[in-house]
């Protein structure tokens, strides 16, 4: 065979072997040289194909595979040879670079640089491609603008004149991420297991959670708190993070119930030494049935008084108009059942010497004081504190003293206890409003004050007015 034809029979048998090949495709082969900007891969017969030198670098740029290594990568183009990718084509640069990646299905880098009707305008290398807003997250996006100047890995999904005319879709691409992880992810999705989610959608019976890969749990309305909710809404959106607690799992139906409560200190276990028969309590009317009223004494715990303990009016069911739902007023205890979890109440009539006598648990709170609690829950609007057995106050985010785009569920772990300041407390003592950055404004405070008391407290020359200023302005105060 002459020199000519024995190239030419090269040249055929590359062109055949390429076509054996399809873009997207994962292949294995083994490194033959490393020459310049490119290593050669033996993936089988006469031939090699191509990869990067770049590809083959560790983050400090040094080569990390020797002549011999064995490697997989990714068919991203058959043209005039095949040539492989380890790692996609994320950081595209060119109009080509983007075609093999739509060919082949290959993630691309883009920066979000504006909201323009119905989506977004994307930077992606030197190209401007559109995402509409629905493709731009696997859950509802309620403010669109949370996205611009993020930067985001996305699916070329319509490749047209040449690059000029890109749509992508992040949500595409979270989705083929999520059903590579579900396999994993359902491993660690065991009864007993806490782990954290985000929230998908807020149903009336309770709210979807999507623990990674796709893979949504649901907290049922009566597993979110101790207390009575009859609204999830109120306490839950789409797009808020939470740690929940696996409770069951189905296997035959891959249904998976969640619970919040059971991360949240249970008040009934404490409730046979916090009520005592004959005690007169504040409590709220929760439910009116025709049995009797369900009266709130501190969340999670509910007394009932029996329709036998309200005063005969002559007319059925005419007592329940003396208790509407919302009604909050002194309930003498009657019964305890803690292992039942039972309180028999009665309601006492307004301006008695035995309504005088009502107290909420652990007395009252007053503003200015510190006191230590518990995390119970994170809500969209801050976080909930245990402080005592009917006693949960409400620490809004700007008091937390983190950043608002911190992470909260990481500075405050829910059951981590944290020092507060009481900021304010309504007539009911129900409603109480706490501050964590407060708590170092007040100490600070308090050490001038001290210091400025101090009859030996004597000032150096540089900060002598300053001082005395400052002592003379505390000690009008």
């Amino acid at each position: 065979m002459s020199e000519q034809e024995e190239d030419f029979a090269s040249m055929f048998e590359a062109s055949v072997k390429s076509q054996r090949f399809e873009r997207g495709q994962t292949i294995e082969g083994t490194i033959v040289a490393l020459r310049g900007k490119v290593g050669l891969i033996d993936i089988g017969g006469k031939g090699e194909a191509e990869i990067d030198i770049a590809e083959l670098k560790d983050a400090d740029g040094d080569i990390e595979v020797s002549v011999g290594d064995r490697l997989q990568a990714m068919v991203v183009s058959t043209v005039g040879g095949i040539k492989l990718s380890r790692k996609g084509v994320r950081n595209a640069a060119t109009q080509r670079e983007l075609e093999e990646a739509y060919r082949a299905g290959l993630a691309v880098e883009g920066k979000i640089e504006k909201t323009v009707k119905g989506g977004y305008e994307v930077r992606i290398a030197r190209e401007r491609a559109f995402c509409p807003l629905s493709q731009i997250d696997v859950v509802r996006t309620v403010d669109p603008e949370v996205h611009v100047g993020k930067t985001y890995a996305f699916q070329i999904v319509e490749y047209k004149d040449g690059g000029k005319d890109l749509v992508v879709s992040r949500r595409k691409y979270l989705e083929e991420a999520q059903r590579a992880a579900a396999d994993d992810i359902r491993k660690s999705i065991v009864p007993g297991a806490v782990l954290t989610g985000r929230v998908v959608s807020v149903p009336a019976f309770g709210a979807f959670v999507d623990l990674g890969g796709g893979i949504q749990g649901l907290v049922h309305v009566s597993e979110m708190g101790w207390s009575r909710t009859s609204n999830p809404g109120e306490l839950f959106a789409a797009g808020d993070q939470v740690t929940v607690k696996v409770l069951r799992v189905d296997e035959a139906t891959q249904k998976i119930a969640l619970g919040m409560k059971q991360l949240m200190d249970d008040p009934w276990v404490a409730a046979a030494t916090a009520y005592e028969v004959g005690q007169v309590r504040t409590g709220r009317v929760t439910r009116v049935a025709e049995f009797g009223a369900f009266v709130e004494l501190e969340p999670g715990i509910e007394g009932l008084a029996h329709v036998s303990t309200f005063p005969p009016t002559g007319r059925t069911g005419d007592w329940a108009k003396s208790v509407p739902a919302g009604t909050t007023g002194a309930f003498e205890i009657l019964s305890i059942d803690p292992a039942q979890k039972r309180i028999g109440v009665a309601l006492v009539q307004d301006g008695t010497s035995r309504a005088a006598e009502a107290t909420s648990p652990e007395g009252t709170l007053a503003p200015g004081t510190i006191v230590v609690g518990k995390v119970e829950r994170h809500e969209k609007f801050g976080i909930f504190v245990f402080l005592s057995p009917g006693r949960t106050g409400l620490m809004p985010f700007a008091e937390t003293g983190v950043d608002r785009d911190g992470d909260m569920l990481k500075a405050f772990p829910v059951g981590s206890e944290v020092e507060v300041v009481v900021l304010e407390v309504d007539s009911t003592g129900r409603r109480i409003r706490l501050s964590k950055k407060a708590v170092a404004e007040q100490r600070e405070q308090a050490e001038l004050r001290d210091y400025a008391a101090r009859p030996d407290a004597t000032p150096s020359a540089s900060m002598g007015s300053l001082a005395d200023k400052l002592r003379g302005a505390l000690g009008t105060k």
